[in-house]
């Protein structure tokens, strides 16, 4: 994607500060979305640490992330690979495990 001559700006709702790396997957498919002019699929949670090669990477507690987004009514989740186990799926949820951010623009495009 050649944003590489935009200006981005990532605003936050509330005015929360983000601290921790689970924010990174999440960010990314955002800014794509807004440069491609296309919507995210809703009922969608989506979480993982991007590193600067474009691998994504599992955090911390995705597990529990999982369950308490099936309990908010998410239906399909886009997470690291790692982050999908099994256990995942007993919740309800659609999950998409992706090694690559590639593989997650690939999924919100599908």
């Amino acid at each position: 994607m050649p944003i590489f001559d935009q200006d981005v700006f990532l605003n936050v709702v509330g005015g929360m500060r983000v601290t921790e790396t689970a924010a990174d997957l999440p960010s990314l498919l955002a800014i794509s979305s807004s440069f491609r002019n296309k919507r995210l699929p809703s009922k969608t949670v989506i979480f993982g640490e991007v590193g600067l090669a474009g691998e994504v990477r599992p955090v911390y507690n995705g597990e529990e992330r999982l369950k308490e987004a099936a309990n908010h009514g998410f239906e399909q989740a886009i997470v690291a690979k790692a982050n999908a186990g099994k256990a995942a799926r007993d919740f309800g949820l659609k999950v998409i495990g992706v090694e690559t951010l590639s593989e997650a623009l690939s999924a919100i495009q599908g």
